[in-house]
């Protein structure tokens, strides 16, 4: 085995006290009057994150271990590298992972689902872009059963053939109705326009004609082609002992062997170049108002500017006082709320601005979007205002990784996205040291300024008109099958 360790613990009352004085010092800092000239940074305190151990066992499979022993409580998390970028049939990724769950090792699906009711614990599979997921919560007098049920759904799955076809129906049915939702699916339709045929583009959930044609034994054959022990890491957070709880994963997860290597795309190979300004156009003829997504291309999860982007996104539309919600919300009533963010991959990335406003304001709450958006280039951040999203930044940061969950999640993404504990132990500094001229810089660096992308969903017959007004218009039934060509 090979071990490495890394020190630094911190508990709950720490990470709820870092909290409380960024929310201090973000309140101090908001109120402050546009006067003000020179705005000092709040003192938030040393954030790092606890001691864990990186165990990689002779088979290959990553274990990362992190005790906390505030609660009697323990997070398993398993991530395996294998999402919708690796689809050969659209869904696939996220029906694999859904049919984990459908029965293991000698437990009916009804039978896993009483047992873990029984002790009151809980156990889901959910599969994303780039990585399909296991989590257990459980009380830690239970470990040695919870453990096991988790050895027999990631090892030995039933892939019952009859609750199979019943999950298929259930899938196809929520997809049909989450395109009563533009809220819901308008992201969908976003990533393919942006990624268009690279795998970034797949939509997670398949649609309802490739998930009608799926087969079993193609779902069977793409668990044994990813779910391996040398692609898949377990994170364990909570109330254990190190050296029991790696015994106890020797044991259960030793033996796991695969064939051959998991296959690993190089998906910065054959990213699209954006050369135009384009709108997708979703029709949805009872709609009663627009919802609509502006951007581009974003950044990849392990880029050396994601906190510095983190920071200038809140002053952007990353919080209730950001510019867009002000300008959007707050000034002019066109919306409930309006918002900005990049989402990263491990590749790349995309960059949106997301609203919806009533269908007779369209053009009104996109012309406001785009001038508050460009305020970026032509006005750009003052002290007062980088000093205010600095101090809120950091106080909103610690509660993100208060819970066995959020730092089994934590550490789960690092395994896939591939960046290490200097993001936790080093943010604030980073967020310290960003300056003006930094966030000029990452504006004119990052944020896309031109052939911007449009997805409106809305009745096309009433904003048709309007959509060709932002770049070259492609129209979609919202009742098509998938989310794009």
């Amino acid at each position: 085995m090979n071990y490495k360790n890394i020190a630094t613990p911190l508990t709950l009352l720490a990470a709820t006290t870092l909290f409380l004085m960024g929310c201090q010092s973000a309140s101090q800092s908001a109120s402050k009057t546009a006067a003000a000239t020179v705005q000092v940074s709040q003192d938030t305190g040393k954030f790092q994150l606890p001691a864990y151990e990186t165990v990689t066992l002779d088979n290959g499979l990553t274990l990362m271990l992190m005790p906390q022993k505030e609660v009697p409580l323990i997070t398993v998390n398993a991530v395996v590298r294998a999402g919708s970028v690796d689809d050969n049939i659209g869904g696939i990724a996220s029906m694999t992972a859904d049919s984990l769950l459908l029965g293991a090792g000698k437990h009916s699906k009804q039978q896993l689902e009483q047992q873990i009711d029984f002790l009151g614990a809980s156990l889901n599979t959910n599969s994303g872009r780039e990585g399909s997921y296991l989590s257990a919560d459980f009380m830690a007098k239970d470990t040695d059963i919870m453990l096991g049920l988790v050895a027999d759904v990631l090892l030995q799955p039933q892939f019952d053939k009859q609750e199979f076809a019943k999950l298929k129906q259930r899938n196809i049915a929520e997809l049909e109705q989450s395109k009563e939702s533009p809220k819901s699916v308008i992201n969908r339709y976003f990533s393919k326009l942006i990624f268009a045929d690279h795998p970034y583009g797949n939509a997670t959930s398949g649609d309802r004609d490739s998930l009608a044609k799926l087969a079993l034994p193609e779902v069977k054959a793409f668990y044994h082609q990813f779910y391996q022990p040398g692609n898949t890491a377990i994170s364990v957070v909570g109330d254990f002992d190190p050296v029991q709880m790696k015994a106890k994963l020797q044991q259960l997860f030793g033996r796991w062997s695969s064939q051959k290597p998991a296959p690993m795309l190089d998906l910065s190979q054959g990213l699209p170049s954006l050369t135009q300004s384009q709108v997708l156009l979703v029709d949805k003829p009872d709609a009663i108002e627009t919802t609509f997504l502006i951007g581009g291309m974003g950044v990849a999860r392990n880029n050396p500017d994601y906190i510095g982007l983190s920071v200038v996104n809140t002053i952007l539309g990353g919080r209730f006082t950001s510019w867009l919600n002000d300008e959007l919300r707050v000034n002019s009533g066109l919306t409930y709320g309006a918002r900005s963010s990049f989402i990263s991959y491990r590749d790349a990335g995309l960059f949106e601005i997301s609203t919806f406003t009533k269908m007779s304001s369209t053009e009104q709450a996109i012309d406001l979007a785009l001038k508050t958006y460009q305020r970026l280039w032509d006005k750009g951040i003052d002290e007062a205002t980088l000093a205010s999203a600095k101090a809120y930044v950091k106080g909103q940061f610690p509660p993100r990784y208060e819970t066995n969950g959020d730092l089994a999640g934590l550490l789960s993404d690092m395994y896939i996205y591939g960046f290490d504990a200097s993001y936790i132990n080093d943010f604030q500094k980073r967020v310290d040291s960003l300056t003006v001229a930094d966030s000029k810089r990452l504006i004119d660096t990052y944020f896309p300024k031109d052939k911007l992308q449009f997805v409106l969903i809305g009745n096309a017959a009433k904003i048709a008109p309007i959509a060709a007004k932002y770049g070259q218009v492609k129209q979609l039934d919202i009742k098509a099958v998938g989310f794009g060509s």
